[in-house]
């Protein structure tokens, strides 16, 4: 599989990659793997040797997705090397936090411009190659463009508007054979949440909201984001798969004095 990730360096981004080398040298193949990250780093590297242990041809790619030239451009340097493309993860994504009655221009327009508009341009650069493989584009989006959370600023709605960017492509691009979906992950430990996992007793607070238990890790999101671009996921299109362990949708079952109302 040729396969093209954003935000490949940490978190979600890089066990995606590491599942999808892993998977394809389990069937005595080579993945690969164009990494795309904002720019050189020591987390790259690590990550593109462990890809070239499991076998895996590695194309390292760098860019600030916020710009307008940046996800075409990746995309084009991915087709000369790989001549084609199978797969398309849109993963790279930041967070400004704050109050909407506060929140400045800057912030709104550059979350939308890395969280969403980027999606678009390298879904649309990726197009003609994906319609040729009947290949599969799957967008990360988050809890939060479902469910609103102040204090988020343009996050959540930068989320919410990836979701139903995936489903208009999914409509457009399914005539081609190409599937596009998201997946929205709840809570996750990542760099990016290291400091609040890091206390103790934050960690323990969350885990105890999820009703599976724990806070998720990497992996749990990049193995649904591999099932969604693989065959076993054929028929899927135009969907949000929300992993976050039953966490969004057990807000009622918090309620104060459910025990009560439910005896009587």
């Amino acid at each position: 599989m040729r396969v093209l990730v954003t935000g490949a360096a940490s978190g979600i981004g890089r066990a995606t990659c590491l599942r999808l080398a892993r998977d394809a040298h389990a069937r005595g193949r080579a993945a690969r793997v164009a990494a795309v990250d904002l720019g050189p780093s020591p987390a790259l590297d690590k990550l593109l040797e462990e890809l070239q242990q499991l076998g895996a041809e590695t194309l390292p790619l760098h860019g600030d997705l916020g710009t307008a030239d940046a996800p075409g451009r990746v995309v084009a340097e991915a087709l000369d090397r790989f001549g084609g493309l199978d797969g398309l993860v849109s993963n790279a994504g930041i967070n400004r936090p704050g109050p909407l009655v506060s929140y400045s221009v800057e912030d709104w327009d550059r979350l939308f411009a890395v969280n969403v508009r980027a999606t678009w341009l390298l879904a649309k650069a990726a197009h003609p190659a994906l319609a040729a493989t009947h290949g599969s584009i799957v967008a990360v989006g988050s809890m939060s463009g479902s469910n609103p959370h102040p204090g988020l600023g343009a996050y959540g709605p930068s989320k919410a508007a990836v979701i139903m960017l995936a489903r208009v492509l999914a409509q457009e691009f399914g005539r081609e054979g190409v599937r596009v979906n998201t997946v929205s992950p709840g809570m996750v430990r990542t760099g990016m949440t290291a400091d609040v996992y890091a206390d103790e007793r934050i960690a323990a607070d969350r885990e105890a909201l999820v009703p599976l238990g724990r806070v998720a890790t990497p992996e749990d999101i990049a193995d649904v984001i591999t099932f969604l671009l693989g065959p076993d996921a054929r028929y899927v299109t135009s969907h949000d798969l929300v992993v976050d362990g039953g966490v969004a949708g057990s807000f009622l079952g918090r309620l104060p004095g459910l025990s009560q109302v439910t005896r009587g």
